[in-house]
C-alpha cells in the first residue's frame, strides 16, 4: 500500500484545516463550553459539503473514499470540532452506503439530516439531542422521545442514556472506531502542536525551555509515536473500504494505536506546561478530555487488544517473517 497522499487528498487536507482554523478556532471551544452547542457550526460545515464527503456520487454526494474520511476526521479531530458530524458523514454514511439507504444518504448529503450512533458496546449516545434519527446495526430509527442526559468528562460533547438495541453486526463498530482513532490522531497533533509552541515561549535560566534536551526528547517521542500511528490507521481505511476479513483486526490495532499516541501527546504536554497544564486557563484540556472521551469510546484498549489477539492466535493475521509481505487476500 502506498501511504503517500495523492495530489486531491493533499488538497482535501488543507481545505478542510484552512476553514476549521478560521471558523472553528481554540477561542470558540470555550464560547460552546459556556453557552452549548451553536447550530450555525453545522451549516457552515455542512455548506461546505463536508457531510456529502463519503455519500456516493447516486445520492448527491461527492464519493470519497474512508481514507478520505480519516483525513477529514484527522482535521476534525486537530480542531475538536464536535462528534455529530463525524458520526452522521463519516460513519453513518457509509454505513447507509453498504444497505442502500439512497434517501437518507441525500438527506446527508444536503446537510439536512443528522444521525446519532447507538451501539451496545456504549453505555452512551452522543449528540441525540442534535439528531433527527439513531442509527444501530438494524438500520435508522426516530429518536426517543424521552432522553436522560448523562454527565461527560468532555464539557464539548453530550451524552444521554442508551437505548435497548440488539447487536447485529460489527460494521458500526469498526466504522466508528475507526473515525474515534483518525480523530485521537488530530487531537495528538494538536496537543504535540501547543505543547511545542509553549516549550518556544516558556523560559527558564534564561533560555526558552524548548532547548532543554529533556523537553526535546519529551516532543520527539510523541512524534515519532504519531508516525507509527499513521499509517496503521491508513491500513484500517483501506482494509475496511475494501471489506477485507481482517479489517476488524486493522481497525482495533488502529484504535490502540492512536489511543496510544494521543494519551502519550496528553501527558506529554501537560509536564511540558508543568503545573498550568492541569488548569481550565490552558486551552490544552479540552482535547485532553476529548482524548480521554475517545479512548474509551466504541471499545476500549482491552477490548481492541483482546479482538487483536484473536485475529493473531485464531490465524487471522499470521504473525511471522514469511507472514510479513504478504497481502491481504493471501492471509487466513
Amino acid at each position: 500500500m502506498d501511504f503517500r497522499l495523492t495530489d486531491a487528498q493533499q488538497a482535501l487536507r488543507e481545505s478542510v484545516r484552512t476553514y476549521l482554523d478560521d471558523a472553528h478556532p481554540a477561542a470558540l471551544l470555550r464560547r460552546l463550553d459556556r453557552d452549548g452547542p451553536d447550530p450555525s457550526i453545522w451549516y457552515g460545515l455542512a455548506k461546505m459539503g463536508l457531510p456529502a464527503a463519503l455519500v456516493p456520487e447516486r445520492a448527491g454526494g461527492l464519493g470519497l473514499t474512508l481514507a478520505e474520511g480519516v483525513l477529514i476526521a484527522i482535521e476534525l479531530g486537530r480542531a475538536n470540532v464536535g462528534s455529530a458530524l463525524v458520526d452522521t458523514a463519516l460513519v453513518a454514511a457509509p454505513w447507509l452506503a453498504r444497505h442502500g439507504d439512497i434517501g437518507a444518504l441525500a438527506d446527508i448529503a444536503a446537510g439536512t439530516r443528522r444521525i446519532a450512533l447507538a451501539h451496545p458496546i456504549n453505555p452512551w449516545i452522543a449528540d441525540l439531542d442534535q439528531a433527527d434519527a439513531v442509527l444501530t446495526d438494524s438500520g435508522l430509527m426516530p429518536p426517543p422521545a424521552e432522553r436522560v442526559r448523562l454527565q461527560s468528562i468532555d464539557p464539548l460533547r453530550e451524552l444521554f442514556a442508551p437505548l435497548a438495541i440488539a447487536q447485529a453486526n460489527d460494521l458500526l463498530l469498526n466504522l466508528a472506531a475507526l473515525m474515534a482513532a483518525a480523530q485521537m490522531l488530530g487531537a495528538a497533533e494538536r496537543m504535540l502542536a501547543i505543547a511545542t509552541d509553549y516549550a518556544k515561549i516558556r523560559k527558564q535560566f534564561g533560555q526558552p525551555i524548548g532547548a532543554f534536551q529533556a523537553i526535546k526528547h519529551m516532543l520527539a517521542n510523541v512524534a515519532v509515536r504519531l508516525e507509527f500511528a499513521r499509517p496503521v490507521v491508513w491500513r484500517a481505511a483501506y482494509a475496511l473500504q475494501h471489506e477485507y476479513k481482517q479489517a476488524p483486526a486493522h481497525v482495533s490495532h488502529a484504535k490502540l494505536a492512536a489511543t496510544d499516541a494521543a494519551m502519550l501527546a496528553a501527558e506529554t504536554a501537560i509536564q511540558v506546561h508543568g503545573a498550568m497544564g492541569y488548569t481550565y486557563e490552558v486551552d490544552l484540556h479540552y482535547w485532553m478530555k476529548r482524548t480521554w472521551a475517545l479512548a474509551g469510546a466504541w471499545g476500549d484498549a482491552s477490548f481492541h487488544q483482546h479482538r487483536l489477539d484473536q485475529a493473531i492466535v485464531g490465524g487471522l493475521m499470521p504473525v511471522s517473517p514469511a507472514a510479513t509481505f504478504l497481502s491481504e487476500d493471501k492471509h487466513a
